[in-house]
């Protein structure tokens, strides 16, 4: 298989350019479940969304660096979930980007992140030990995740914020 053919396919699997907000208020109609719309990077894609039926938001670039010099994330973060909490109190706002520790884990949630979303760590454990290292990652995460925050005198999650990071953060 050539480049251009993995792009044809990435292309045909991922992107569809017909699909505009008018299609998640639809799908909204079509459904109880909740919506979870992936890939926002900015507050008014975040806010648009939520207008058009989002239960909530998964902030995050879909390796969007390595392809198209994408924002990081973590950086569009902080704006996308002020504005959620401003538009729609009470819509969760998930994090899916680079998270591979704890420590990956409690910067997110200072940035406002209600959530995080494990994705290369499992897949490593998976490959090595099946359903059991995929366990064994998510207790080595959650481990981590709690000696961080005892390391910043953070009893609960819900303790956490930008107080907690050294440095501005935007």
């Amino acid at each position: 298989m050539c480049i251009r053919d993995s792009v044809d396919t990435f292309l045909d699997t991922f992107s569809d350019p017909t699909l505009t907000w008018p299609d998640l208020a639809r799908l909204r109609a079509l459904t109880d479940l909740p919506i979870l719309i992936k890939g926002i990077q900015t507050p008014d894609d975040a806010t648009t969304a939520l207008d058009h039926g989002a239960t909530g938001i998964i902030v995050s670039n879909h390796g969007g660096r390595q392809l198209d010099n994408a924002p990081a994330s973590l950086d569009a973060l902080p704006a996308v979930a002020h504005a959620v909490r401003s538009h729609t109190p009470g819509a969760p706002v998930l994090f899916d980007s680079g998270i591979r520790t704890g420590a990956d884990v409690f910067v997110a949630l200072a940035l406002g992140a209600d959530a995080v979303l494990l994705g290369r760590p499992w897949v490593h454990g998976l490959a090595l030990a099946g359903a059991d290292g995929i366990h064994a990652v998510t207790q080595h995460v959650l481990a981590e995740l709690d000696i961080t925050m005892a390391l910043a005198g953070t009893a609960t999650a819900g303790d956490i914020g930008r107080h907690n990071l050294a440095g501005p953060r935007s």
